[in-house]
Formats: C-alpha cells, structure tokens, sequence
C-alpha cells in the first residue's frame, strides 16, 4: 500500500503547492464522479513527488475552484507534469478550475507510440515493475464522503510509478527516435480547448436500432429521450441511471396504450413506473401525435465528404501502406495515422510532401516523416489516362 497525505484545508494546500513550485518532476491523476452524476465534477487530485503521495480533496476545501493554489504548477514550463492518458484529466480541470497546461508528459501516448500492445497503467506497471495495480475502485463514487481506505490506497497507486514510469519510456522514445513525436503530442494537448458540453438533441439517433423504427415509432423515441435528460438533470443522475436506451427503444417500439402496459417492457421497474409512469406515458402520447420527418444526417457520423472512385482508389492504397509500414514500425495503424486523416489525404490528393502541410487531421511529425511515401503513394494511385 502506497503512503499518502490527505489534503483537506486550504492552509495545508497552499503548503503543498509552495513546496511543489520546488519540484522538476510530479506526477498527477484526477478522479471524478461522471458514472454518478450528470454534472460531474472532480472529486480528488492525486500528486507523487519523488519521495511523497498527496491526495487532495477539493470537496473538503469547497468544491474544485478551491484548487486555484495548483495553478501555477500546471502552468509552469519548469515543472515537467506526469499523466496516463492526461485527456479527461485536462479536460475536467480546465474545466472545473480554468487551468492551463505546459511542459506535460503523458505514459499512455508514450506507450502507443512505442507500440506496446497494452497501453493501460495496470498493464505498463506490470510489464515494467512487476505490480498489479489495483481496479477494484475504478467505477466508484469519488463524490461521496468520507472516501474509503481502499478508495485511498487506490488512488495514490495511480501516481506511485509515474514519475518512474516517465523516465523509462522517454528512454526508449529517445532509442527508436521517437521523442519529438511524442512532444508534440503533449503540446496538443495541452492547447487543447474544449467547448461547452450540451445536450446533443440528435442523440436518439443514436441508439442502436433507432434508425430501423418507423416515422411514429422514431417520434415517441425522441419525446422519451428528451424526458429522460430532464429527470437525470433534475436527479442530478447520468441519463443511462435514470432509463437504458433499450427500454426507450422497446417503448417507442410497442407504442402502449396504457400505463399498465408498461409493467411488461424491459427495465421498466414497479419503482420506475410510481415515478415515471405518468410522464412517460404522456411522452408516448406527444410522440403520437406527429411522426418524424426525414433523419438528418449526424455530424462526425462517417466521412464529411463522399469520395468518388479515384478517392477510393486512392484510399485503399493509403491503408495498405499504412499496414505495411505500422508492421515496420511495430506501432498500431490508428496511432500512425486514423482513419480520419487517410481520408482527409484521399480527398486532398497531395502531389507533394507540401500539400500534406495544411490538412487538420494531420499531425506535424506524421507529415515531416511520412509525407513523401504518403504522397508518393498517392500519385501511383492516381489510374492512368487509358482508364475508363
């Protein structure tokens, strides 16, 4: 079990974050409380230094704008920070606190563009240390109060190897010249910006089997759907807590008449029909009354643009020189380059390296190694004039 310090008052973190200004190396992780609310939060800060494990908890001191003292720690170039997959982290602390981030190092993209096969903690940590991680506490609730010692224990394991961790893979990084790549995968994302969540009013659309309903059927799933995220935000509850996208699609599916019909629907509980019953009920009946028009399209739903047959052909050879070279590379064909962005070059048709410089799905070290094979396999896609 990994010795910790918990972090509670606002004169202990203010300590903290004047003896991490000191620091060259720390390492970070978060956790929040997402798979219990709908508005989640972050719930503790895990820190490693070298020699110590803090866990801070922002819901001791007020809640997480009360983690301003950590500010200029994130925000220093001087201080290199160590996440494993550092995305979600960034994402809720930018978030909930307004940081911003410099000189970070991240262990997951780190393994994945060494190639390791397993690119989770567990999995790194017991390939380097020999350790199994505990995952018992992966799902639980950070927001409720007091935290358990194995919640604890849990925690601070998650930053314990990090600072380790780091050295050794930007060892082998450095081995198969593949440090800058890296780098400038952290600089991404630590200008990452997010925009502000919102209720995706399409998100029916979504749901596995929604598509196949009819016009009626389709507008009783979107009046059930919107009910759904009005009582999760009055419950302050993830929507999958409150009703399971199949018992919205077996509902909009048999269209009951009555209240009672719903006893016999999956995952419609004695509990949730006292509840719900009522509201669902009158959902079924508004859907009713109108029957959806024609599916829109959902935006990031497959490709923007269509390619024509040459695009194709173009494409298809783009992935075969993809799996070629990932094979060469021992490194997974998705982390060398999407699918997303061998689209985008199949649509752009690059004659030249420089061609490759403008497009967005790209990243700068993908095209400064890769982009004179990538459009010279371009061209040879290209069929010749006699073609037809």
């Amino acid at each position: 079990m990994a010795d910790f310090q918990l972090i509670e008052t606002r004169e202990d973190l203010d300590s903290l974050a004047q003896e991490l200004l000191g620091e060259k190396l720390l390492a970070f992780d978060t956790e929040a409380d997402s798979f219990y609310h709908y508005f989640d939060k972050t719930c503790l800060v895990q820190v490693a230094t070298r020699k110590q494990i803090y866990l801070v908890d922002p819901l001791a001191l007020g809640g997480p704008k009360e983690l301003s003292p950590l500010a200029p720690i994130f925000a220093s170039p001087d201080i290199r920070k160590i996440f494993h997959a550092a995305e979600y982290d960034l994402f809720v602390l930018k978030r909930d606190c307004g940081f911003e981030f410099a000189n970070l190092f991240d262990t997951m993209i780190s393994a994945q563009i060494l190639g390791y096969p397993s690119v989770g903690l567990a999995g790194i940590a017991e390939r380097h240390f020999g350790v199994k991680l505990p995952k018992e506490q992966q799902r639980s609730d950070w927001s409720a109060r007091p935290l358990s010692a194995k919640q604890l224990s849990y925690a601070a394991s998650d930053v314990l190897y990090l600072i380790e961790l780091s050295a050794l893979l930007k060892k082998e990084l450095h081995a198969v010249k593949r440090r800058r790549w890296a780098q400038e995968e952290f600089e991404a994302l630590c200008g990452r910006k997010w925009p502000e969540r919102e209720f995706d009013k399409l998100g029916y659309l979504r749901i596995k089997g929604a598509r196949k309903l009819g016009p009626k059927s389709l507008s009783i799933l979107r009046e059930l759907y919107f009910l759904r995220d009005k009582r999760a935000r009055e419950l302050d509850r993830p929507a999958f807590k409150v009703l399971g996208n199949r018992t919205l699609l077996e509902i909009a599916e048999k269209q009951p008449r009555k209240q009672a019909d719903l006893g016999g629907i999956t995952g419609i509980t004695d509990l949730i029909q006292r509840r719900m019953g009522r509201e669902l009920m009158a959902a079924v009946r508004a859907g009713k009354k109108t029957e959806h028009g024609p599916i829109p399209k959902l935006p990031n739903s497959g490709r923007s643009k269509r390619l024509d047959r040459q695009g194709e052909r173009r494409l298809t050879e783009l992935k075969r020189w993809r799996a070629e070279k990932s094979t060469e590379l021992k490194i997974d064909p998705g982390v060398l380059c999407p699918n997303a962005a061998l689209e985008a070059i199949a649509w752009r048709d690059p004659k030249s390296k420089t061609d490759l410089q403008d497009v967005p799905e790209l990243k700068g070290w993908f095209v400064r190694e890769f982009g004179v094979e990538v459009a010279k396999v371009n061209r040879e896609a290209a069929p010749s004039t006699k073609e037809t």
